[in-house]
């Protein structure tokens, strides 16, 4: 790492995303996902997920309060200085309310709109997944040390696990179904894991040979993105253009661009 300021953002992203990420798995009341069906105005994993990206905020900008930031639960400022955080303080909302062990939180630093930092912290698994552009991917967890991440030989896409995510709206997830349908016969199998930031992880990790979904917002996929490239899968939208709200795919060299292709054929972009 020759610049300098890339090792302090990775340390201070990777300190708030432990905090985060105890704070989110200590507190969680046993019998949440009795209480967060009650009617209130604001639910019990609403009030964890507020409370989580004010923690990640108060870490960062007691540190550099000159940065801006652009977060889930509503953090946005512009800042002077350059360097924007992109957080997203409990990604797998649904797992987390059920008591499944595959949430994050998931926070990526942002210079001049390039990103160059990103840390996807799974308190459940014991893993922590961080980047630096130009750095590789790398990997802690509980029961072993550092290790550097790459994605898994690239297998024929009939060979090819893939994950995918849905949306809540009905008629979109229906959709949703229709292209999943289509593409399970052409490949090995289709995952939903239930947290986008995981599953680019798990790109990276090599346990999955691939990932796509419909309607991500930048702090889903910031930090994920940054870390599967990094390990060096391939990641985009629809053909020729960066992830976005339309299409976020991600894959090993040899799986991206045919299942790109599929979900282009298919629709996938389409409500």
């Amino acid at each position: 790492m020759s610049d300098p300021l890339l090792p302090e953002l990775l340390r201070l992203a990777q300190e708030a995303a432990r905090r985060a990420g105890a704070l989110l798995r200590d507190g969680r009341p046993a019998d949440l996902a009795v209480a967060a069906t009650k009617s209130s105005p604001i639910d019990v994993v609403t009030e964890m997920d507020i409370a989580a990206e004010k923690l990640i905020t108060d870490v960062i900008s007691g540190h550099r309060p000159d940065d801006g930031f652009l977060g889930e639960e509503g953090a946005s400022s512009e800042g002077s200085s350059g360097i924007r955080w992109v957080i997203d303080p409990l990604d797998g909302t649904v797992n987390y309310l059920y008591g499944l062990p595959t949430w994050s939180v998931s926070i990526a630093a942002e210079r001049d709109g390039e990103r160059i930092v990103g840390v996807v912290a799974a308190p459940m698994r014991g893993e922590t997944y961080h980047a630096v552009l130009g750095g590789g991917a790398w990997a802690t967890g509980a029961w072993e040390g550092e290790r550097r991440l790459a994605v898994r030989p690239a297998p024929p896409l009939d060979q090819a696990l893939v994950s995918t995510g849905f949306n809540y709206v009905a008629e979109v997830k229906a959709h949703q179904a229709e292209v999943a349908r289509r593409l399970i016969p052409l490949l090995r199998d289709i995952r939903r894991g239930g947290s986008a930031a995981v599953d680019l992880c798990d790109v990276a990790a090599g346990r999955l040979d691939g990932y796509y979904e419909r309607g991500l917002n930048a702090w889903d996929f910031a930090a994920g993105d940054l870390i599967a490239r990094e390990a060096g899968a391939l990641t985009g939208g629809r053909p020729g253009e960066r992830p976005s709200r339309d299409l976020t795919v991600a894959g090993t060299p040899g799986v991206f661009e045919p299942l790109q292709h599929l979900l282009e054929d298919f629709g996938a972009w389409h409500d």
